[in-house]
């Protein structure tokens, strides 16, 4: 299937960010197609918090939800699929799918989220948005005061200790091979009751994701119910840069205030364009986009 008749905009993801941002342009008659390969990068989480009306739901609900109040709007419509290519067309773009069909559009918004990297030690992946979590503010409260790990190192780790100390009298950092903090940062965390441990991890021993022991590679084991990490990512889809979007230092999609990337014509929202990876935060910038792109068009039009 071939549409030759142009969308206003194509939102490539269909998550928070994009359902969002399809709201808030549907809300204005505009016409929008969302591409989504139904992959969003919690779905494993069994329980989403530190959003208003929806703490504690199952981020799926939210999503189902909100999939079914956008698509009350007549001008928008979903396409269940996988975005495979990305051609500049003059006037707008064309976006080819792994099905085969192309589909038109004046503006392009990429909400296609990130893609974790997960390192090579048996069990995390199977934990993680589990018992391994990323972030306090969305998961911290329910772990509150249980023997609970960081797997980081360096300045990085040493920042999230301190942010995550107010949460447990029970904290211990595993840099997983030689320690790269400061003296003093170690000072700091020892005088804080926060031992550093350097041993290389060589499993998680877990329930359905629930984490009970870490295992090093030496053979000695300590009991841990939850851990922090920051692991490495990837863009979720090269799309962007095929149309020459820079990233910044970080590997997010760079974007100004108003969600532009550098390339004209093309935004970018949510876990793609940014560290605050929240539900919360994604449907934030996901509605702004909306609001800005229904302006932008205005704009050509009027």
């Amino acid at each position: 299937m071939t549409s030759q008749q142009p969308y206003d905009v194509i939102i490539i993801g269909g998550s928070y960010a994009g359902l969002s941002a399809a709201m808030a342009l549907g809300r204005s008659l505009r016409k929008v197609l969302i591409i989504d390969s139904g992959k969003p990068c919690n779905r494993q989480t069994p329980h989403s918090h530190n959003f208003i009306t929806h703490d504690g739901a199952i981020p799926a609900a939210i999503a189902m939800k909100a999939k079914e109040q956008v698509l009350q709007y007549q001008t928008v419509q979903f396409y269940p699929g996988l975005a495979t290519s990305v051609n500049a067309t003059g006037p707008g773009f064309e976006i080819g799918t792994r099905s085969g069909d192309n589909f038109f559009a004046r503006k392009l918004l990429f909400a296609t989220g990130i893609k974790d990297t997960m390192p090579a030690i048996d069990g995390f992946a199977e934990c993680w948005g589990i018992s391994v979590i990323h972030c306090p503010y969305c998961h911290g409260y329910e772990v509150r005061g249980e023997k609970t790990g960081l797997f980081s190192n360096g300045a990085a780790a040493f920042e999230m200790a301190r942010l995550i100390s107010n949460l447990t009298d029970d904290l211990t950092l595993f840099t997983n091979g030689p320690s790269t903090l400061e003296p003093e940062q170690s000072d700091l965390l020892s005088g804080r009751n926060i031992p550093i441990v350097e041993l290389e991890i060589s499993r998680i021993e877990h329930t359905n994701g629930r984490m009970q022991h870490l295992i090093f590679k030496d053979g000695s084991n300590l009991p841990i119910t939850a851990m922090y990490a920051k692991v490495d990512f990837t863009q979720h889809s090269e799309l962007p840069l095929v149309l020459g979007c820079e990233t910044d230092e970080n590997g997010f999609l760079q974007v100004d205030g108003m969600q532009m990337t550098n390339v004209n014509g093309v935004y970018a929202s949510g876990d793609c364009a940014g560290s605050m990876r929240s539900v919360a935060a994604a449907v934030f910038c996901g509605n702004k986009a909306g609001a800005v792109l229904n302006k932008v068009l205005v704009g050509e039009d009027f």
